[in-house]
């Protein structure tokens, strides 16, 4: 990798530079060491790696864009339509992360409003999808990073962190219900999609094979270094290309962060200081950083300063609610619309913004 490409690499995740810059700064303050290396969580990172490579894998044999071709042949009006889209993001986004969700979904929702002449709702649709990628994936520990970072410290059971998450998830759904039938009428549309391409089902029944394993890595069934044995050698057997499609800047975004919170750890007085200050404060503290640096961060900068982990895992994913940069996940349908409707920029930002404020203080009530 060129020096141009290394600059063009950081300039293009803010949140990458962001955490570089805090990880080099602190590093002034405790000079590197071998003890470096024990502020990181190798088991998260390991996890993390795998989903990302089998995730990845079935999304480029279009396994999740089949599903979703699969549901739509069933649905006839604009409402019908709507939901579908919306409650693919939602549920999907549990297994697969907001992420990939929201990139796999996103701009085929977007060409079927345009194939059913909606273009009109698209604004409101994308909000809608978007939210419903950042809050499905609330449910699970393997929904997003910062859940499946957090869940690791929690020291919970896979049933406990569902129950925890389960009464917000299922307010957001009946919210994005509500929302659509709001928002979308019931009038006939019909969306003629191309027959789908065969799947290579061998493969897929491979990558969901491995993604069983991580799974079972996920509930502690599984040792993570052995997990990750066998997800590399397979990947390796199957198709070694997927390596270079792992988003390596939010590894090294965690890394960076691990180092930064570190780094402050060391640092006499300064640890029980911000311990004080954010006692009895978890969850409205994750909710407001989130809406500054991103959740994923805010998890990983306040999770050293409290025991309160169930409120970080509450506050942290109700705080991908609000700004555009509250889930760096957003980002993605913003660029996604954006990109061939440079139009509808200030539209999307003023109907994203009121719709999650709408969503993040009703949800807060709980």
């Amino acid at each position: 990798m060129g020096l141009q490409k290394v600059v063009r690499f950081f300039k293009d995740d803010v949140v990458l530079t962001a955490s570089l810059v805090l990880a080099a700064a602190s590093c002034l303050l405790v000079p590197p060491s071998p003890g470096y290396l024990s502020y990181i969580d190798w088991d998260t990172l390991l996890l993390l790696f795998c989903l990302m490579l089998l995730i990845e894998g079935l999304r480029q044999l279009r396994f999740f864009q089949r599903i979703g071709q699969g549901v739509l042949g069933r649905v006839g009006t604009a409402r019908d339509l709507a939901l579908t889209l919306i409650f693919l993001c939602f549920l999907s986004s549990m297994f697969i992360t907001n992420d990939v969700a929201l990139i796999t979904f996103v701009p085929f929702g977007i060409m079927v409003l345009e194939m059913a002449g909606m273009t009109g709702g698209l604004c409101r649709l994308v909000t809608l999808m978007t939210i419903a990628g950042n809050l499905g994936s609330m449910l699970t520990p393997m929904g997003n990073p910062q859940n499946l970072y957090l869940y690791g410290l929690s020291g919970m059971g896979i049933g406990e962190f569902l129950l925890l998450m389960l009464p917000y998830t299922a307010l957001a759904a009946l919210l994005l219900a509500g929302a659509a039938l709001l928002w979308f009428k019931g009038e006939k549309r019909t969306v003629e999609l191309e027959a789908p391409a065969p799947l290579d089902w061998p493969r897929v029944g491979f990558y969901l094979g491995l993604f069983l394993l991580c799974l079972l890595g996920v509930a502690g069934l599984l040792s993570r270094v052995l997990m990750a044995a066998l997800v590399t050698l397979g990947v390796l057997w199957q198709d070694r290309q997927l390596f270079r499609r792992v988003d390596y800047g939010l590894l090294l975004t965690f890394v960076f962060f691990f180092i930064f919170v570190g780094n402050l750890n060391s640092l006499e007085g300064l640890p029980a200081l911000l311990r004080s200050l954010l006692s009895g404060r978890e969850r409205l503290a994750a909710i407001g950083i989130s809406q500054i640096i991103s959740n994923v961060p805010a998890a990983m900068l306040l999770s050293s300063y409290t025991d309160n982990i169930r409120e970080l895992i509450v506050g942290t994913n109700l705080g991908g609610l609000g700004t555009l940069i509250a889930s760096m996940a957003s980002l993605i349908s913003y660029k996604r619309l954006t990109g061939p409707y440079p139009q509808l920029r200030r539209p999307y930002l003023l109907t994203f913004t009121v719709c999650n404020v709408v969503f993040l203080a009703v949800l807060c009530l709980l």
